[in-house]
């Protein structure tokens, strides 16, 4: 493996790992008002949308990014909708 392609290959690791500490902050303030749903769905769906290419395709970078970064993500998802407060009418 050549390094520039160690080097991608661990941002491609590292980069969805700047999820965490969102969903630690969800978790904290039990709350997730201030992110938008439609944003997520947005960028989620085309994650999604994504990830079949991403794994047939030979490039090691590229898959084990689109792996971390959905599977992260998704925990995003999951923690945002959970501590979303439902507005009273």
């Amino acid at each position: 493996m050549r390094a520039l392609e160690t080097l991608a290959l661990i941002a491609s690791i590292v980069m969805p790992l700047w999820n965490i500490p969102l969903i630690v902050r969800i978790i904290q303030r039990k709350s997730s008002d201030d992110l938008s749903p439609a944003w997520f769905l947005g960028v989620w769906i085309c994650m999604l949308l994504m990830v079949p290419w991403a794994f047939v395709t030979k490039d090691i970078v590229l898959k084990v990014f689109s792996f971390v970064n959905v599977s992260l993500f998704s925990m995003v998802g999951f923690v945002m909708f959970k501590y979303r407060k439902k507005k009273a009418a």
